[in-house]
């Protein structure tokens, strides 16, 4: 088996123990929750087939669900994201043939695109997520306040682990 494939998988299972275990149960100012597993399909390589995203965007919500008893949001998140994830990659980075099998991190893409590119991700998955949740728009500010904190949460975390794990 590739290595590639079994750090991947090993990555998969870390994150959604990590979060079921961990990070599902601090919340920070009862309003912050951080959503780690989704640097997941943060770093799955931009050439990655669109089928094959989408699968993994879902397994790897429901896998979330099924373990914290949440019924489907964050594998339809996690499917929602895996579709925007190329666009906004592309939306920070220029179409070169060089970045078609790039895997998104601090080293390929810059601090600062990097930081953009897992904001703008981290603020798509809070913001469709606290909507869900929520489904009516009465609470609106409570819904914005609970994803701004979210997003900043997860944000930090997502790029304090990746910072630990990038390499020059």
């Amino acid at each position: 088996m590739n290595k590639d494939i079994i750090s991947y998988i090993l990555l998969f299972v870390i994150l959604v123990l990590v979060q079921v275990l961990l990070m599902n149960h601090i919340v920070l100012f009862n309003s912050a929750v951080c959503f780690i597993f989704i640097y997941f399909i943060i770093k799955l390589p931009i050439n990655l087939s669109t089928n094959l995203l989408l699968t993994l965007g879902f397994i790897l919500g429901l896998s979330v669900d099924v373990l914290s008893d949440t019924p489907g949001l964050n594998a339809l998140t996690c499917t929602v994201l895996s579709v925007l994830k190329r666009p906004m990659f592309f939306a920070y980075e220029q179409h070169d043939d060089q970045k078609r099998n790039v895997s998104p991190s601090l080293g390929s893409m810059g601090l600062f695109n990097y930081c953009k590119y897992i904001f703008t991700l981290s603020a798509i998955f809070c913001i469709i997520i606290y909507f869900v949740e929520f489904i009516n728009f009465i609470d609106i500010v409570d819904i914005l306040i609970k994803a701004g904190a979210s997003t900043l949460f997860t944000f930090l975390v997502i790029l304090a682990v990746d910072s630990l794990v990038y390499r020059n």
